[in-house]
């Protein structure tokens, strides 16, 4: 699962303006450097370098990064292949983001892991910014849930998701024209709020916790919003 096929279909799929706006709005203007992690196909973070001097986007597959880097012909952004959970040389950043549920294709000892990165790379007093699925998305696809398309080159696309235990399955099927069919099939990990917390507070302080946006605290909804600051080191 690394988005080598999704990447030709990611913003015909997903794309959402309004939705694009309200994660802009949500992390604003926090400092001078951002890095957002998990970019995908760098809508969001390309909007957000508008806001800050400095910005970076990394993202695991390579053809994110290509289908990012190809709307963004005047180097707005710098754009990194690479793994988060190992940040390596890429210095220190004001703002450090990881949006789009991103973060549920990590698993708990990932998750910690990549918790360790941020606080690393992360100046003093800088800020992180994340979304993850809320446990309500294990029961809303408990049942399992199709969705059937098709884009503008004539490419039919079904898009299943189904829960179980703490995991989202989500397997994409592409039927191109000539006859040949495309699958990716993605896992990710439904995180415990108290988990999450715990490991938080380790290592930052919790500046605030909301439901899809703007619902204050853990509510019924589709993600939680977390927006944290590191905690300052004598």
């Amino acid at each position: 699962m690394n988005y080598g096929i999704l990447a030709r279909y990611y913003d015909a799929l997903v794309k959402d303006d309004e939705a694009t706006r309200q994660w802009v709005n949500w992390i604003g203007r926090r400092g001078r450097t951002l890095l957002d992690c998990a970019c995908g196909s760098g809508e969001i973070t390309q909007q957000l370098a508008g806001m800050y001097e400095q910005t970076a986007g990394m993202d695991l597959s390579p053809d994110m990064i290509r289908a990012a880097s190809a709307k963004d012909p005047e180097n707005t952004v710098t754009w990194v292949a690479g793994d988060m959970t190992d940040l390596g040389s890429l210095g220190t950043w004001d703002v450090i983001t990881c949006l789009c549920d991103s973060v549920n294709y990590l698993d708990r000892q990932g998750f910690v892991q990549w918790l360790d990165q941020v606080h690393n790379h992360l100046n003093d007093g800088g800020w992180l910014c994340f979304d993850m699925h809320s446990q309500d998305r294990l029961e809303e696809f408990d049942q399992g849930y199709v969705e059937t398309g098709t884009f503008d080159d004539g490419t039919q696309v079904q898009w299943v998701i189904e829960s179980e235990e703490d995991r989202l399955y989500q397997d994409f099927a592409f039927y191109l024209t000539d006859g040949t069919t495309l699958q990716e099939h993605h896992v990710q990990h439904v995180h415990d709020p108290a988990f999450v917390e715990e490991e938080l507070k380790r290592r930052f302080d919790i500046a605030s916790v909301t439901t899809d946006f703007d619902l204050p605290g853990l509510q019924p909804g589709e993600k939680y919003f977390y927006i944290c600051r590191k905690k300052e080191t004598a």
